[in-house]
């Protein structure tokens, strides 16, 4: 039997994020092709938790409010509401909300079972380029992502769930 599924976005609790908000309405409608996540990212905030890519996953970014840029190795790229910036499996990105006001966006991504990002920047302890490990970790406040140079171990940062 079809299941069908109908959902209010913000009735969905935040997940951790380097953001203000974020929905994963992919997982709570059960899908499994591909990663929808709804963002607020206040003027400021990083969208991703770093300079990343993902092996074998494509990803959009639909700006729905305000202005999001990226920094890739092909430069800068500002995207504006009612703009979308695609991202090829295996390409490096890193972005922010760069406008004046908050930016509210999609992210969908796609194979969703292939969404592994493999996160490469210096580390502030061993100053080398490494990759990071992500972990999570249960606080009294909830959930934690907890990200750490994967050659020292030092946290390099931590996200909780953010709150509209």
């Amino acid at each position: 039997m079809t299941k069908y599924v109908k959902l209010e976005v913000d009735s969905l609790s935040d997940a951790p994020s380097p953001t203000s908000g974020k929905k994963e309405i992919d997982e709570a409608v059960g899908a499994e092709a591909f990663g929808l996540n709804h963002y607020l990212a206040r003027p400021g905030e990083q969208v991703s938790m770093g300079y990343h890519r993902h092996p074998a996953h494509e990803e959009l970014f639909y700006v729905l409010e305000g202005e999001l840029t990226f920094e890739t190795p092909d430069g800068e790229f500002v995207v504006g509401a009612g703009e979308v910036f695609f991202v090829p499996p295996d390409a490096p990105q890193k972005g922010h909300a760069s406008g004046e006001e908050p930016a509210r966006f999609l992210a969908i991504g796609a194979p969703k079972a292939e969404d592994h990002a493999t996160i490469v920047e210096p580390c502030p302890d061993c100053g080398t380029d490494t990759e990071r490990d992500l972990s999570m970790e249960e606080t009294e406040e909830g959930q934690v992502v907890v990200v750490a140079c994967s050659d020292c171990g030092t946290v390099t940062d931590r996200f909780r769930a953010g709150s509209e």
